[in-house]
């Protein structure tokens, strides 16, 4: 007979997760355990930070060839999403001259209402409209 299927309730407190995760450390970690490795001098410093943080030692070896190939630094958090662009003078300058284009071409089409507007008043009242005098 099986010892664990006896023991009532043994078998639910089984911490193993059902499956099996790759550890991932981050680069911020990474570096950190290189500079305190670095820093241990006397024999078996090293086993005992590795035993208290809880990396390998191939971990170690890795970390430090890719530390001086530069890819830890390049794996520093980066900002998600598209590059912002830096504003151009011309881009700024070209967006106010549309704005006033449209204001201007507003205010003419308003002008030319109004004055088609004069030229039908004078029209029903019999007056001559000055434009039409010459």
């Amino acid at each position: 007979m099986n010892a664990v299927a006896e023991v009532p309730g043994l078998a639910e407190n089984v911490e193993v997760s059902a499956k099996a995760r790759r550890r991932q450390f981050t680069a911020k970690y990474k570096r950190e355990i290189l500079r305190r490795a670095d820093a241990c001098t006397k024999p078996g410093e090293i086993g005992a930070l590795l035993r208290s943080e809880g990396p390998y030692s191939s971990h170690l070896a890795v970390w430090r060839k890719a530390s001086e190939r530069g890819e830890l630094a390049e794996l520093a958090p980066k900002k998600r999403g598209r590059k912002a662009a830096l504003p151009d003078s011309r881009d700024r300058e070209i967006g106010d001259l549309r704005r006033q284009l449209a204001r201007a071409t507003w205010r003419a089409e308003r002008a030319e209402a109004l004055v088609e507007v004069q030229k039908k008043v004078a029209l029903l009242l019999g007056t001559p409209f000055e434009s039409e005098k010459s």
